[in-house]
Parts: structure tokens; C-alpha cells; sequence
């Protein structure tokens, strides 16, 4: 087999890189530290902190040392040297964030908007990225893109709705959601966008299956630190397993599958669409609420077991419901336990980061890893 042989140009960017993601990782770090770290020289060292602090992506944080010899420098990323934007489209309201290139979100916030396929409707997207755009930055080139969390399948190239029975919009196209935005974009599946932030921000969590629990239920794939789509881009779509054959009715059109038992509006609805709501009865014992919530947690708990004795992996709970669950993680690791054929504990059983905000931080982060990769 013929060698390829790697070009300087190569090499260099390839250090590159490595001096910027160390500093992602380390947050703070003198030459030294990299030298020791990275196995580079001092020379190499210094161009890429010379090359990496021209184009604004890290900057000299302080000093170490306090008594005898020369003091040393140290150095940090620019986390806001660049921002990405992400939507999460509902039926009945769009969540926004801004997130730095660490992936901490910087600014959020939710607008009450019923979805329509229509000009005014895309016109209310575009003044809400401009709201967020404002409140983040006054340099509008520093906007690396913004990712829009559908609640459809999206094309491999993240231009095209191919399935969207939610909100009935198959075929809307990226073109049209992002007319009266004037940065790239790229649409995403909610759920897919989701896991995808949470695997980015965990680093390599190696192999895992996050499940969103929102308004509709989904899931996303990574394998050995590789997120696994499937042939026709559905992996993962954990809602439309089957739960109770022959049960509740499912948007899809198919009946007992997880996400009309799952979804979180099968909490809120209790109380006229207001999650916390739900929770602020729970833990006052209403009856109500805690014969939903104990049916809810038998169906969490044979969901996730399912999932663990297909892929032996970590179950990331995310969602909606992410935002209130944990105090109850205890209760749903004993059910999942008592159904695990192989263990006896559910501590694969984990909850996610982001929460609520979740699917509009995933999309963004597709425009900062993109673009952290490119560096």
C-alpha cells in the first residue's frame, strides 16, 4: 500500500489544533505545560500561541509564581471569540440560546409562537435570532451559524424535512425556515441534536443512548465515540418502539408505542400544559399526579432497560423532564434494576447537562464543533 506522505501544511494545523483543544481542555495552562503535554517543541509551542492569539481564539490569562526567577505566563481560550445560536421549534413556542465555544450557553430565551408553515411565522424566527444576536455580541461576524431542532427527519445535508407528521410539515426545506435570517444555518432533528450536544460536551463518553424526554420522545446513538445515523437517518427514534402492543394511539399512526406514554405532555396536560406545574403537585402528594407519575416511571423504567439490554451502555435522560427528575433517579434505577436480566443495579442511568435547553444548545453546537475542527 502506498504511503501518503503528511505536508508541512499539514503538520502545522495539526499542532494547531492540539495547542487549542489542550487549552479547551486544561482551561489554563503555561508553555511549559503544553511542551510537557503535547511532546512539542518550545519553538512550536510559542508560533502556534503567536498564531492562535492573532486570530483571537486565546489570550494571557496571568501569571505564575510569586518569588525568585522569571514568572511564567499562562494562557486560556477566548470562549466568546466565537458564538453559535440554536433553536428548538415546537408547536406552540421556539426556545433560543447562544452558546461560546466551550458550549456554556450565555444567553437563552422562549417565545410563545404557534407553529405555521408561513412568511409572518419565519419572520418571527429571524427577529428572534436578531433578539439573541444582540444581547450576545456587537460583532456580528463573531456568529459562526444557527442550528434549527425540528421535531421531523432531516436530510443527511440538513436542508430538507423528509418526515415531519408533528407539525404536518414534510418538505419544509432550511431555505425557507432561515429567510429572514441572515447567518447559516442548517436544520436538525430535535433529538438528534440533543444527544449530539451531550455527547460534545461529555468529551467522549465512548458509547451511550440519550433518550430526550420532551414534548415528543427521541433518542440518539454513539457508539465507540461515533454517533451512528442508520441507513435512512432514523437510528435512535426510541419513541416508536413498541411499548404496549395494541395501546395508546401515536401520532405516527402505529398504536403502544413509547412516546405517547413518555412525551411530557403526558404529565403537563394534567395541569394545562405547565410542567412544573406537574411537579409542584407531586410533591404536594396529589393523588393525581402521583398515579401519572408512578405509570410514567413504569414505562421510564422498561424503556431504559430495553435500551440497556440491546446496547450495554450508558442511557443519557434528557428533556423537557431532565429538568425534574433527578430527585427521583433513585426510585427509577430500582425499577430498571428489577427488570435488568444480567444486573442488579440501573447506574448506567444518567442525566443530561442541558436540560430543558437541550435541543437548541445541541443545534448550536454543530456550528461550534464545525468549526472548532476547522481551527
Amino acid at each position: 500500500m502506498k504511503k501518503v506522505k503528511t505536508s508541512n501544511l499539514d503538520i502545522q494545523k495539526i499542532n494547531r489544533t492540539n495547542v487549542y483543544q489542550l487549552l479547551r481542555q486544561e482551561q489554563s495552562l503555561t508553555k511549559q505545560d503544553m511542551v510537557h503535554q503535547l511532546g512539542l517543541s518550545l519553538p512550536t509551542i510559542v508560533n502556534n500561541i503567536t498564531t492562535l492569539q492573532d486570530e483571537g481564539l486565546i489570550k494571557e490569562e496571568g501569571i505564575l509564581g510569586h518569588t525568585g526567577g522569571r514568572r511564567a505566563k499562562t494562557w486560556t481560550m477566548v470562549k466568546d471569540a466565537r458564538i453559535a445560536i440554536g433553536l428548538d421549534v415546537t408547536r406552540d413556542y421556539v426556545i433560543a440560546v447562544a452558546v461560546d465555544l466551550s458550549g456554556k450557553i450565555i444567553y437563552r430565551t422562549q417565545k410563545w409562537c404557534k407553529f405555521t408553515r408561513s412568511d409572518a411565522y419565519y419572520k418571527k424566527l429571524g427577529a428572534l435570532v436578531e433578539h439573541v444576536v444582540k444581547h450576545v455580541t456587537l460583532d456580528e461576524n463573531r456568529i459562526l451559524g444557527v442550528g434549527i431542532g425540528v421535531p421531523g427527519l432531516v436530510t443527511d445535508d440538513r436542508e430538507m424535512v423528509f418526515y415531519g407528521e408533528i407539525l404536518k410539515f414534510t418538505g419544509t426545506s432550511c431555505t425557507e425556515f432561515s429567510k429572514y435570517i441572515p447567518y447559516k444555518t442548517a436544520l436538525l432533528n430535535d433529538a438528534s441534536a440533543a444527544g449530539f450536544g451531550e455527547f460534545w460536551i461529555r468529551g467522549k463518553p465512548g458509547s451511550a443512548f440519550y433518550i430526550s424526554l420532551s414534548n415528543n420522545i427521541g433518542g440518539a446513538v454513539m457508539i465507540e465515540n461515533r454517533i451512528l445515523n442508520g441507513r435512512h437517518y432514523h437510528t435512535g427514534e426510541i419513541g416508536h418502539l413498541t411499548l404496549h402492543p395494541g395501546g395508546k394511539q401515536c401520532y405516527c399512526g402505529q398504536r403502544g408505542c413509547v412516546d405517547p406514554y413518555l412525551a411530557a405532555t403526558v404529565l403537563s396536560d394534567l395541569t394545562g400544559g405547565d410542567l412544573s406545574a406537574f411537579f409542584k403537585l407531586l410533591e404536594e402528594n396529589n393523588k393525581n399526579a402521583a398515579s401519572l407519575w408512578d405509570a410514567y416511571l413504569d414505562d421510564l423504567s422498561m424503556t431504559v432497560n430495553n435500551v440497556q439490554q440491546l446496547f450495554d451502555c450508558t442511557v443519557i435522560l434528557g428533556g423537557y423532564i431532565a429538568e425534574y427528575i433527578e430527585k427521583y433517579i433513585p426510585e427509577l434505577k430500582k425499577r430498571a434494576a428489577a427488570r435488568n436480566s444480567f444486573e442488579h443495579d440501573a447506574d448506567y442511568i444518567n442525566i443530561c447537562r442541558y436540560k430543558i435547553w437541550s435541543i437548541a444548545a445541541g443545534a448550536a453546537l454543530v456550528f461550534s464543533s464545525g468549526f472548532i475542527d476547522s481551527i
